[in-house]
């Protein structure tokens, strides 16, 4: 597992993709690093800090930090900025490194580069965050198959929130993707919770980590 780095994909935003990167990081005693950050009053790096056990040390700068809390693209405008993530300076450690994308997998990095560009571009294999709601099918499905058309190898499928056993069959047995962990709804999102709902999922996410789904 040293140095192997996997990157956090969703199938939209605010699915809980950021919780999902915590706990999948206590889980795989991991560090975490989420490349682009988009406003400064939420930083997703500094509530991981707190949520990980030695989170100070294992939760690395972003390579690039905007001041609007919009989509990278549009924020990176307002700050004069051009988005290059061939240019990203990535953290250094011999640890797995979890990099949190954002949005969903075709929300825009930059002008001209989606999420899923980036970790094409990065070879990174992707966990895919999902949840469930009314077209949460579709949205996963449609998620898998960019991942498959740009051969971004797909480790498995995180499920955040409630279970609906219905559509977590229907996804399964059309991708062929396995659903490797759930991550209930957190009431309250500390370090005691992350860790609590890590220690349940550890022993899949090492199993599902040796595979992955083309």
């Amino acid at each position: 597992m040293n140095s192997m780095k996997i990157a956090i994909a969703g199938i939209h935003t605010g699915i809980g993709k950021t919780i999902a990167s915590a706990v999948i990081a206590q889980a795989l005693e991991a560090d975490y690093w989420k490349p682009v950050q988009a406003g400064l009053e939420e930083r997703d790096a500094a509530l991981l800090k707190t949520l990980l056990t030695n989170g100070e040390q294992r939760v690395h700068p972003e390579a690039l930090l905007l001041t609007q809390p919009l989509s990278p693209h549009a924020a990176a405008k307002i700050d004069g900025i051009t988005v290059d993530h061939t240019t990203f300076v990535w953290p250094v450690t011999n640890k797995t490194l979890i990099v949190e994308t954002a949005g969903g997998i075709l929300s825009p990095m930059s002008d001209t580069v989606t999420m899923a560009d980036f970790m094409q571009h990065y070879k990174l294999p992707a966990i895919l965050v999902s949840q469930n709601y009314l077209g949460s099918i579709n949205h996963t499905l449609l998620s898998i198959e960019v991942l498959k058309s740009r051969k971004i190898p797909i480790i498995g499928i995180v499920m955040s929130g409630d279970t609906n056993e219905s559509s977590e069959a229907y996804i399964e047995t059309y991708s062929g993707v396995p659903i490797i962990a759930r991550i209930p709804f957190l009431k309250n999102i500390d370090a005691v919770s992350v860790k609590e709902i890590a220690g349940n999922i550890k022993d899949g996410l090492l199993k599902y980590t040796t595979h992955v789904y083309h």
